[in-house]
């Protein structure tokens, strides 16, 4: 890598964490980088958790990383709702994390006649509350929706995630959602103007080509696959693009630090 690197982005799930099982080096990777100095964000697509449940889920697996240093796809979706419509309204099918998030930008949550409808990550999704949002969307709301993924892992198995359900609105309204999380390079661009940091000085690291990689690709950062996660890295070579190198996993980037 030629130049400097003065900040770090870094994919939660595959790349520190596998559900709450710290992957080795994670802990020493975080502390590597808070004793550094150097400016960080830890980022995921998920949504129903706010960064001060993410951080103590975190703890909980060893990990120590700051508040201050997780940026969700929720934090992503509320700041990009403030840059379009400040003080807008909302009508939300997510959790804490993404209701708080909106509160925090000043978003009132309602059903009647809403700026936007926000569809987020959820254990429960109701039916009752997916109808809401289908008939709001057709009398003129816009659709939002903080991430594409289409399925979650859980301790049993496989659960469908905001993608799924964004599809299943869309099928029944004939309107696709503006996704904000990543593979949108937006997700990039908001955590480095967070940071207030260069897109040349910085590094995005995941364990996914089709969504960490490509976001900090077209975002211009280089990038670093971790084997640990979702890609394998045999299966690199098979994509159109390529990260700026690939890992076994993010014990070997301390020394990068």
């Amino acid at each position: 890598m030629t130049r400097p690197v003065e900040t770090w982005l870094t994919d939660m799930d595959g790349v520190l964490v596998h559900e709450e099982i710290p992957i080795p080096g994670a802990q020493e990777f975080i502390e590597r980088l808070k004793a550094s100095g150097r400016r960080f964000l830890v980022l995921t697509n998920n949504s129903i958790f706010t960064p001060r449940d993410l951080r103590a889920r975190l703890l909980g697996s060893g990990i120590d990383v700051p508040e201050e240093s997780i940026w969700t796809s929720a934090l992503a979706t509320a700041k990009f709702l403030d840059d379009q419509r400040p003080g807008g309204t909302a009508y939300v099918v997510g959790e804490a994390g993404l209701t708080t998030a909106l509160h925090d930008v000043g978003y009132v949550m309602t059903d009647r006649n809403p700026d936007y409808v926000v569809l987020g990550e959820t254990r429960t999704y109701s039916f009752e509350a997916i109808t809401r949002a289908i008939r709001l969307i057709v009398a003129g709301a816009r659709f939002i929706a903080t991430n594409p993924d289409p399925s979650g892992p859980s301790q049993h198995g496989m659960l469908p995630a905001t993608g799924s359900v964004a599809a299943l609105i869309s099928t029944a309204t004939g309107r696709s959602p503006y996704f904000i999380g990543k593979p949108n390079p937006l997700m990039m661009r908001s955590a480095l103007n967070r940071l207030e940091a260069h897109s040349e000085t910085t590094v995005m690291v995941g364990d996914r080509m089709d969504t960490d990689i490509i976001s900090g690709l077209e975002a211009g950062l280089r990038t670093i696959l971790v084997g640990t996660g979702s890609t394998r890295p045999e299966q690199v070579e098979t994509f159109p693009y390529r990260p700026t190198r690939v890992v076994d996993s993010v014990a070997d980037l301390i020394e990068l630090v």
